[in-house]
């Protein structure tokens, strides 16, 4: 779970990650959704561990990317 200062930015980051939703390999589900300030992602691997680490850091590495452009428009 990941919390934010308001919905804006928990909704940009949501919306930012949600596309790895819908691709996946065979045996992985991944479902991100906002509740409020906050962001939930629920990961469901079926497969080998080293592909749960690399959609967990995947899915981290498009937060983090959502969040420094939220970060920048914030200060347009």
């Amino acid at each position: 779970m990941l919390s934010y200062r308001s919905l804006l930015e928990a909704e940009a980051v949501a919306k930012a990650v949600s596309p790895d939703n819908v691709r996946v390999p065979l045996g992985l589900f991944v479902k991100t959704m906002r509740r409020g300030k906050r962001v939930f992602t629920i990961i469901e691997c079926e497969t080998r561990l080293q592909t749960f680490v690399a959609t967990i850091d995947d899915l981290l590495s498009g937060v983090s990317v959502a969040e420094r452009v939220v970060s920048v428009v914030k200060g347009s």
